[in-house]
């Protein structure tokens, strides 16, 4: 072999590592992280143009086949992943939201697309937008029962976007309010078109009486003719809250239009999702605001969840603490109704009998965490201990 043919071999082979290397696709940041990322692009009909979403299955997802779970709609596409990902992980490892599935739509014609109607004025680019209507019929038509057919969701639907993308949520609430169940709209820019997204949600506000919906909006740091139709808008919304509708907001005024999603996504989902461990401030005195509360919280996670055993009595020992034993006894009571078999719920209410000096009342509830226990059993000895403390007062 010439010196030549040694050569060329040498560049065909440099050629094959190289274009081998090239096809391998790096892992995303996200896939490092643990989730599956999947794309996928298809000819829209009702939109006449091919268009590409990017679908993030959460990291229990081929671990959990008989799971569903929650959608959240982001526009603006996948580089919204990331920081999603890191407020949710952190709310998820808490038990303070689910995992979700996020679907994250990318821009073809952005303006078009978000805006409900074609700007007129002349302090934005003028004759451009009108596409919204078609863009929701497009998510709701054909997006949506295409996420629904390949994975495996639930009933518990969100959409979030900022700027012109939150003024598209804005949009989607007032025009289709039982679509998404949660709507998170960073700094729309409802100054577009003389305030005509201002405008119709203030209406929409107004005339709805009652919605069982969640909105989060926030606002930064903005210009005169901006803030002036958002706070407008926002004056409405918050005097005339729909029942059962929920409203979130908050107030950046250092900090600019866009990095408002940055400083409002923790508020954003936290105030959305339902913590497990269900916060003093959820009960009302009615036992029943304990199983709706986790019925509500079923309902986003996806998964039918009851009130742990230990949540009821912790309850039940706030109320020991402000010196409220008849409350107190009322939710150790409840906590026995929905844990029979639990010895740790008789002896939360043979707490609270021995608190309220019912000697004999306790006795007869911590025989019982006895009966349902053994040595060996965490919380055993306190049993034991409880029983003997009872006997002697009884023997007074």
């Amino acid at each position: 072999m010439n010196k030549n043919t040694i050569l060329c071999v040498l560049a065909l082979s440099v050629l094959i590592f190289t274009f081998s290397v090239s096809t391998v696709a790096a892992p995303t940041q996200m896939e490092k992280a643990g989730y599956k990322l999947e794309s996928d692009s298809f000819v829209s009909v009702v939109l006449g143009e091919q268009r590409t979403v990017h679908v993030q299955l959460p990291k229990s997802y081929s671990l959990k086949p008989d799971q569903n779970y929650p959608v959240l709609y982001r526009l603006d596409g996948k580089e919204n992943l990331p920081l999603i990902n890191s407020v949710l992980e952190r709310l998820q490892e808490a038990n303070a939201a689910p995992e979700v599935i996020i679907v994250a739509i990318e821009n073809t014609d952005r303006l078009r697309d978000l805006y409900p109607t074609i700007n007129q004025e002349p302090q934005g680019p003028v004759g451009i937008g009108g596409g919204a209507a078609k863009f929701l019929t497009f998510i709701k038509t054909e997006l949506m029962p295409r996420v629904e057919q390949k994975y495996r969701t639930h009933n518990f639907k969100m959409i979030a976007g900022g700027s012109a993308g939150g003024t598209f949520v804005l949009y989607a609430l007032q025009t289709d309010p039982t679509l998404f169940q949660a709507h998170i709209a960073y700094s729309p820019a409802v100054w577009w078109d003389y305030g005509a997204t201002a405008k119709t949600t203030k209406d929409f506000f107004i005339k709805t009486k009652k919605l069982n919906n969640y909105l989060y909006i926030n606002i930064g740091k903005e210009g005169s003719f901006m803030r002036e139709r958002y706070d407008e808008m926002f004056q409405a919304m918050s005097t005339s809250t729909p029942k059962g509708f929920t409203l979130v907001s908050d107030v950046f005024s250092d900090v600019p239009h866009g990095l408002t999603s940055v400083a409002g996504i923790f508020n954003a989902y936290h105030r959305l999702f339902l913590s497990q461990q269900m916060p003093i401030s959820a009960y009302n005195g009615d036992t029943a605001s304990i199983t709706a509360y986790y019925d509500h919280l079923s309902q986003q996670y996806g998964v039918k969840t009851s009130a742990p055993e230990l949540v009821i009595r912790e309850l039940g020992y706030h109320f020991v603490n402000r010196g409220n034993l008849t409350e107190a006894i009322k939710l150790f009571q409840f906590g026995i109704s929905q844990y029979p078999d639990t010895p740790d719920a008789y002896n939360g209410l043979a707490y609270g009998y021995e608190q309220n000096m019912q000697y004999k009342e306790s006795l007869e509830q911590v025989n019982k965490a006895l009966e349902l226990s053994k040595a060996g059993y965490e919380g055993y000895e306190v049993y034991v201990a409880r029983k003997a403390r009872l006997q002697k007062l009884l023997a007074k």
